[in-house]
């Protein structure tokens, strides 16, 4: 019971912490774009996508792939393109 308690606080103060940083990063992008600081938004925003860009340059998908409890599907992709049906 204690287990799921904390579980849940867990997942309640990670969606906290979430909210209250995209409403700090809204309020910046809306002061810069009062004080008509653009340039320095396309650095920003160059910035981010990089960021974004390297986190999932680095993601580890393969393996994420072998932790679902699903079969693996099998590519027939090249079977359907030249015709041959599929040979259960």
């Amino acid at each position: 019971m204690k287990r799921k308690r904390n579980a849940v606080d867990e997942r309640r103060r990670r969606k906290m912490s979430t909210i209250l940083w995209t409403a700090l990063l809204a309020i910046i992008t809306i002061l810069l774009l009062y004080w008509e600081m653009t340039a320095l938004l396309y650095i920003l925003a160059t910035l981010g996508v990089t960021a974004l860009l390297a986190v999932v340059a680095l993601a580890d998908l393969r393996h994420s792939e072998n932790m679902s409890d699903e079969p693996r599907r099998i590519d027939d992709s090249a079977a359907i393109a030249s015709g041959i049906t599929r040979q259960s």
